[in-house]
């Protein structure tokens, strides 16, 4: 709005409502000792007021005291927490900031554990008193009505209970579609001062961020809903879905990173099955360059956060997607967002209605995404058990993926034995050996759980590749994990006795814990082991065949075997499994493959023999030994 039309619009509303243009001095009078004062949200901080606030008590020492301000994830002036303070304000939040944690901590302010989409509740019900509401709004239109811009969230519902609302109208305020339209008489005092709003940018991405966002973004798939948290991780992530289609929004919090695929056109909110079309969320903290974006635009609503948290809301959208953080994880599967063992960090928010709502919907997924340490890598944030004291935010039922810089774990629907070997094997390698052992203490794990620290038994992501067989079946080729037991344990009892009898030689037909090991505890310097895979549903991954190999150190060559399900074979599985394990033989230098095969295993006799080999072969009893050399310059 141009200066002189705001200016107009002001004189002209001051005229019409002389009564709430009062001065400063009479606006504050108002508040008295004991009041319960309300200020809006995170970047809708009305600063100025809070500023002018604290002047007050300053100026007239008596005239406000006890009482307590609620302040939800203070980003801007917090002065009302400073302990000089303390017989003037006594803070209260819903979710801790930074500019306050230390106050909580300190026990010179307070935390109440709630979830944000339950606020709006104990304000109806006067179970949390709101007597005063400072606020912060766009300037009015033509029919008066003003926006409360990027807090929405609680702020509407603390100016529908405060019998005293004072709004600081700021021209930078952008006008946001949806719930947060406020009547100028409904509003008790205007105080027109602009000032560029608060503004959060998080932290650049680094290398481990961007190998979260990569995985997490294995996960979304087009025409997913998505809700993201905050901060380098969830920014790394938006980053990663920039080749993704018809994305939609039903969030918390609206960052840069939402503004930017909005922007690309990668979200369109067009197979969402509810608002769709439209960018749900409840408040932003962003930049100016957003804020901006949000102005008067018709495809983003702000809704109150009792819509927009609501689990039986989330649960409406079909394919939603909820991924958010943590500061720790333990080795069950239950995480903590809010505290780190017996100090507040942050608070519940709005993470478990997202994450509770997805897991209702259909097709819903939870994602926790994490790096896998902190306090420069020497703390790990997968943790045998929650620190004495931690808020155990998420449940064991809540996460289905977590997701480290190390990987993806799938913990929905395994056993507390499969969840913690899925996350130690997501974790930092220097602490694996360190939780393997605490795991076995609590009985998490297998007493004889064997373990291969450092490089030789971590994970080699990078020979990760898909291949397409012969018959058209897109398979997945990787090297197996230490998690990997079940799908073995599923894969070899799927075999037939000729399949189990023609790869081992042998009558036995049991496979323990004790003989799986052997193929999921790994030194990938001595030895491969490649398991060919197909996937049914997100994340649920069956074997199809397993080729291996072991390195003969003496003669520098390794000793290969390989075998399919039987409903899979002769369809190009076992091609692919020999051609790959060729390569990465040859990428260590081996000279060639031995293998013992026998007589009446003639598909395999046929396929060592197709395979560009020079093969030498030795009878004896019914077994064929091989010696096959790897021929100059084959690939």
């Amino acid at each position: 709005m141009p200066p002189e039309e705001k200016e107009r619009l002001l004189n002209e509303l001051g005229k019409r409502y002389p009564e709430k243009f009062a001065p400063e001095e009479m606006v504050f009078s108002r508040i008295h000792r004991g009041n319960h004062i309300f200020i809006s949200t995170g970047c809708g901080e009305p600063q100025y007021l809070v500023r002018a606030l604290v002047q007050y008590a300053q100026a007239h020492p008596k005239a406000i005291l006890d009482a307590e301000v609620f302040h939800v994830w203070t980003l801007g002036v917090a002065p009302y927490a400073d302990e000089k303070f303390q017989y003037n304000f006594r803070h209260n939040s819903f979710f801790i900031g930074p500019h306050t944690r230390e106050a909580v901590n300190q026990g010179l302010a307070d935390y109440t554990p709630i979830f944000l989409s339950h606020v709006p509740r104990l304000f109806a019900r006067g179970l949390v008193p709101i007597d005063v509401a400072l606020i912060q709004t766009s300037l009015p239109d033509s029919h008066g009505y003003m926006s409360l811009g990027v807090s929405v969230d609680i702020t509407k519902a603390a100016t529908e209970r405060a019998s005293l609302v004072i709004a600081q109208v700021n021209a930078f305020m952008p006008r946001v579609h949806g719930d947060g339209f406020i009547h100028i008489e409904d509003v008790d005092f205007v105080v027109p001062y602009d000032e560029p709003l608060l503004e959060f940018r998080a932290e650049a991405d680094d290398a481990i961020a961007q190998q979260i966002g990569k995985y997490v973004a294995r996960l979304v798939q087009n025409g997913d809903t998505i809700q993201v948290g905050y901060g380098s991780i969830p920014n790394a992530i938006l980053a990663n879905l920039s080749e993704k289609k018809h994305l939609g929004v039903h969030t918390e919090l609206l960052s840069d990173g939402i503004v930017a695929l909005m922007k690309q056109g990668v979200i369109d909110n067009s197979r969402k099955t509810i608002d769709r079309g439209k960018t749900v969320a409840t408040f932003c903290m962003g930049s100016r360059e957003a804020y901006e974006y949000l102005d008067d635009n018709p495809a983003i609503e702000f809704r109150t956060v009792d819509y927009t948290n609501n689990p039986l809301v989330i649960a409406r959208l079909d394919n939603m997607v909820a991924i958010n953080s943590a500061l720790e994880i333990d080795l069950t599967g239950q995480a903590s967002a809010e505290s780190l063992g017996r100090t507040f960090f942050s608070g519940i928010g709005g993470q478990a209605d997202f994450m509770r709502g997805a897991v209702l919907a259909r097709n819903g997924k939870t994602i926790l995404a994490l790096p896998s340490t902190a306090n420069n890598a020497t703390v790990s944030r997968i943790v045998p058990l929650l620190q004495e004291g931690a808020g155990a935010t998420l449940n064991r039922g809540d996460v289905h993926y977590v997701v480290t810089e190390y990987g993806i774990a799938y913990l929905h629907g395994k056993n507390i034995r499969e969840r913690a070997m899925a996350l130690i094997a997501i974790a930092h390698p220097d602490f694996r050996p360190q939780l393997i052992e605490e795991a076995k203490k609590l009985h998490l794990i297998y007493k004889d759980q064997a373990f291969i620290p450092g490089k030789r038994g971590e994970y080699p992501e990078e020979l990760e590749t898909y291949r397409t067989t012969k018959s058209g079946l897109e398979i997945l080729l990787r090297p197996v994990k230490i998690s990997d037991e079940p799908l073995l344990k599923d894969f070899f009892y799927a075999l037939s006795d000729t399949s189990l009898y023609r790869r081992f030689i042998s009558m036995r037909k049991d496979m323990p814990h004790e003989r799986l090991q052997e193929f999921v505890v790994i030194d990938y310097t001595q030895a491969m082991v490649i398991l060919a895979t197909i996937s049914r549903e997100e994340q649920i991954e069956e074997v199809v065949g397993v080729g291996q190999y072991s390195i003969d150190e003496r003669t520098h060559t390794a000793e290969v075997a390989l075998v399919v399900r039987d409903d899979y074979q002769g369809q190009g599985i076992g091609a692919e499994l020999l051609s790959y394990l060729k390569y990465l033989a040859k990428r260590q230098g081996l000279h060639g493959f031995t293998a013992e095969v026998l007589q009446e295993n003639l598909p395999m006799l046929h396929l060592f023999e197709k395979m560009g080999f020079d093969i030498a072969k030795r009878y004896a009893e019914g077994v064929y030994e091989l010696k096959m050399t790897f021929r100059e310059g084959q690939a």
